[in-house]
């Protein structure tokens, strides 16, 4: 029995893309998201191209993350910026979303979230 990556349970690319694209627009049009979104340029087609490239291998597909910007070192990258309980779960909220309109099965939307989850809380670096 060969065991699928979550890379091809959620469909590839296509739908890899498809997660990134509502994400960064939930975050854009959710005025509960407005913590991190004052984060990011006011253009997330660069914010988008590196999600997209990182949860490519994150999910088991291509390194194409890796290949061009090495070791993701998530933690390290984010340290600029203010992640404290309220950023994640701003995140975590328009991940969510774009998770339930984007991938069909329950399972791997339940594993996805619980994961997303748990390196979200990793990324914190502040107490509030």
């Amino acid at each position: 029995m060969q065991i699928l990556t979550h890379y091809q349970r959620i469909g590839g690319e296509e739908k890899v893309r498809a997660l990134v694209m509502r994400f960064y627009q939930i975050m854009d049009e959710l005025p509960e998201a407005y913590g991190i979104r004052k984060q990011h340029a006011e253009d997330l087609q660069g914010a988008a191209d590196k999600l997209f490239k990182f949860l490519t291998g994150w999910m088991g597909g291509p390194q194409l993350y890796v290949k061009q910007y090495g070791n993701p070192m998530l933690r390290a990258r984010h340290l600029p910026f203010t992640i404290a309980a309220a950023e994640r779960d701003q995140w975590l909220l328009c991940m969510n979303q774009a998770l339930s309109e984007v991938v069909e099965d329950v399972e791997l939307r339940k594993e996805l979230s619980a994961a997303f989850a748990k390196v979200a809380d990793h990324m914190r670096n502040h107490a509030k």
